[in-house]
């Protein structure tokens, strides 16, 4: 199925590794150019390099920490200068520690809500105005089961991402006519790094073994397993591709039916 975006370019935060690095992969799979980035510099640019053979796209790395004030805006002016333009934005990052809700403190939050919230936010702003005059955009954020489940111990990300979701609901009314559409997809529980970790972090914490744990959420998840990177970043893509042209302020589980709750 031709989706209609070969020789776009897309963007792409936590581009080396999970959840953004199956993203990078499907959308080189469907012709775009890439520009992907992260924290870690060598990481990165054997990413891109890896990508660019398999798919044969052009793959350029920028590094940047998302917890860092003004990244947002830095990337997004090296990314438009390398490239032109921006035609698809997916805003991805991994998340804050676990931590006991009741022991918050407000050097975590500011630090949380600068990763989930003002850096993304303030890349699409400085993005937004090149997708409308065009006519054509597209922006994706990979947020959390969390923003609509909260998760414990996730409080900073439960917080942070749900309120890049309030923006990019408010933001997709404003610029629909322009042709620029802006969703959410929610992963549940697939097999990453961010999730090996917390796993193991909370192995630790309660003495348990990590297969323990992960029995645990497994019994939670009515398909009965982890999902697998590919399978949100297929969602991703289409989100991405024309043929989701119509479909814009929405929210979307890729979650094994884990959310008990309605949307």
């Amino acid at each position: 199925m031709d989706l209609g975006i070969r020789g776009r370019t897309a963007l792409v935060g936590g581009g080396s590794s999970g959840l953004g690095r199956a993203t990078a992969e499907r959308l080189a799979e469907e012709g775009c150019r890439l520009v992907i980035w992260s924290r870690g510099a060598d990481g990165l640019a054997k990413t891109a390099d890896e990508i660019h053979r398999r798919h044969g796209v052009e793959v350029i790395s920028l590094a940047g920490d998302a917890s860092v004030p003004g990244v947002g805006a830095r990337i997004a002016a090296e990314a438009t200068a390398a490239v032109g333009r921006v035609d698809i934005l997916v805003l991805n990052a991994g998340g804050p520690p676990a931590i006991d809700p009741t022991k918050t403190d407000p050097a975590g939050w500011g630090r949380a809500f600068q990763l989930l919230a003002t850096t993304p936010i303030e890349m699409a702003t400085a993005l937004l105005p090149a997708m409308r005059a065009s006519g054509w955009g597209r922006i994706v954020a990979i947020l959390s089961s969390g923003i609509r489940q909260p998760i414990p111990d996730l409080v900073y990300s439960n917080a942070g991402r749900g309120a890049l979701a309030a923006w990019l609901k408010t933001a997709a009314r404003a610029v629909a006519a322009d042709g620029v559409t802006i969703n959410g997809v929610l992963p549940g529980r697939l097999t990453t790094p961010r999730i090996e970790s917390l796993d193991a972090g909370r192995a630790e914490t309660t003495g348990q073994s990590v297969e323990s744990i992960r029995a645990g959420h497994l019994a939670t998840i009515p398909a009965g397993r982890y999902g697998r990177p590919d399978e949100l970043a297929s969602y991703v893509t289409y989100l991405a591709s024309d043929l989701a042209s119509y479909q814009t302020g929405t929210f979307t589980a890729v979650d094994g039916g884990l959310i008990s709750g309605l949307p």
